[in-house]
């Protein structure tokens, strides 16, 4: 059973990816802050699937814990054959009006906390043979959104970081990808006005918002043996919207 390590794996997006992986056989290790009714749910139902499900607490703002984290990971699930970086914060705001420690945080947690915990995820991958990188970005590290900028900036760098450790580590046998979600039907889009709703479905040649589970897909597709000559790719799931 193939290791994969979800980060932000207790709700959203990162809940749907862990249980999409356990129906496709995989062990998701689920890392987060704290644990979710949701998340235990996903666990007792990978009991009963080819797949399992675990939980590991863990605040990955914290950078210094990080080399632990993978130490006390690659002792208990070694190998380690996929990293999923999809842990965010999604702080709006006009950078005019931000404050520092605001920036600060999302760009640590954003950028810098993936970053980091790749490096020592990927040192294992390299001494193994082999493994599989995915970076979850946004569709508004490609082409931008007001109040956004610096989330933008985020996910931006996550492009960047993911072409270039894709062609550090190639040779090696690791597979490093970015998905980039557009705006997805879940509780936040649910909230907006419907004027503002309708605004973003006008941009899309589908007319819909994707859901979680169409990206827990994506990612589990690049996480497969079909993917194994794609890297260094980013594969958008936005229903159309950039196109």
């Amino acid at each position: 059973m193939r290791n994969v390590i979800v980060t932000g794996g207790s709700r959203g997006l990162g809940l749907a990816l862990v249980r999409h992986l356990a129906a496709e056989g995989y062990c998701a290790i689920a890392i987060a802050r704290k644990s979710t009714c949701q998340l235990e749910a996903a666990i007792r139902e990978a009991e009963q699937s080819a797949g399992a499900v675990h939980f590991v607490p863990s605040d990955l703002g914290d950078i210094e814990k990080i080399p632990e984290l993978v130490k006390k990971l690659q002792a208990e699930f070694r190998p380690i054959y996929g990293l999923v970086n999809n842990a965010a914060l999604g702080t709006d705001g006009a950078l005019a009006m931000m404050s520092n420690p605001q920036i600060e945080t999302l760009i640590r947690l954003n950028t810098l906390s993936p970053i980091i915990l790749t490096k020592y995820v990927v040192r294992h991958m390299m001494a193994d043979g082999g493994g599989r990188i995915v970076n979850v970005s946004s569709i508004t590290g490609l082409t931008g959104y007001s109040g956004l900028s610096v989330y933008g900036a985020t996910k931006s760098s996550m492009i960047g970081f993911t072409r270039s450790l894709a062609r550090e580590v190639g040779r090696l046998g690791i597979n490093v990808n970015s998905v980039a979600p557009g705006f997805m039907d879940t509780e936040m889009t649910q909230a907006m006005d419907e004027p503002r709703r309708q605004q973003i479905l006008r941009r899309s040649p589908l007319h819909r918002f994707p859901c979680v589970e169409d990206i827990a897909g994506a990612i589990g597709y690049l996480l497969s043996e079909k993917a194994r000559n794609i890297t260094g790719t980013v594969l958008t799931v936005d229903a159309g919207s950039t196109a």
